[in-house]
């Protein structure tokens, strides 16, 4: 079962936070992006797990995510619907795991390739699949928790002349590090990372209480973010039999 759910997982990550476009976020609301963004999660469920002869079921998680998806068009795009319909879309994955275990087993890719080839790929979607949780996921909900028209008056107010997207390339590298000394097992190299961000961003906050405010509360929530993620992803190894405890 933990196979499926890693793969199916590595499936949703890509789907949601690697292959949907811009243009499908912005026009969402129109069928011909929302039904490509469909066909791009039946199309990662599938080309992931292999599940040829379980299409259908495949299709009915497409659906299910479809309604989750349909459902949050009609509410405001906050952090909180958006942890809401990630947690849906978490749990409809993890009963499509629960009612068909071997769907990874019986696939396409575990019946014909060779168990040297197999045998590391539930692992590696885990590995992937939280990765891209923590990094560009993260960064979504980041954003949603600082707003984004506060972010726009700060850049324009008082972080005027920095460069493009700085700083989400930085809150980009800081989650990836995070992540990585996580789930190798460092989680206290964390503690130098948030010292090593502390000290390069002191001057360009110490004048002004509402930056420092906001440095803080985007790197805490930033890295707080990247634990997260990396420790489930270390808990999600550990069922694989990658880790022992």
């Amino acid at each position: 079962m933990i196979e499926t759910f890693a793969l199916l997982l590595f499936a949703h990550m890509l789907a949601d936070f690697v292959f949907q476009s811009d243009w499908i976020v912005v026009n969402k609301r129109r069928p011909p992006a929302f039904l490509l963004h469909i066909a791009i999660v039946f199309a990662t469920a599938l080309a992931a797990t292999g599940a040829v002869a379980d299409w259908l079921l495949l299709l009915a998680l497409t659906a299910a995510h479809a309604v989750i998806d349909a459902i949050k068009l009609t509410v405001s795009d906050r952090l909180k619907p958006f942890l809401l319909d990630q947690a849906a879309h978490l749990i409809t994955i993890g009963a499509l795991a629960i009612h068909a275990p071997d769907l990874w087993a019986t696939g396409l890719w575990a019946q014909t390739l060779p168990p040297l080839v197999t045998d590391p790929i539930p692992a590696l979607a885990a590995l992937l699949a939280g990765g891209i949780g923590a990094v560009i996921m993260g960064g979504h909900a980041i954003a949603k928790l600082l707003d984004m028209r506060e972010r726009r008056w700060l850049r324009y107010r008082i972080l005027k002349g920095s460069l493009p997207d700085a700083g989400r390339l930085i809150g980009q590298l800081e989650r990836a590090l995070a992540f990585g000394l996580v789930t190798a097992g460092y989680p206290s190299g964390v503690g130098f990372l948030l010292a090593a961000k502390s000290v390069l961003r002191f001057n360009a906050s110490k004048d002004d209480r509402r930056v420092a405010e906001y440095v803080i509360i985007g790197t805490l929530a930033s890295l707080g973010w990247a634990l997260g993620a990396g420790l489930a992803t270390r808990l999600l190894l550990l069922e694989l039999g990658w880790f022992t405890p």
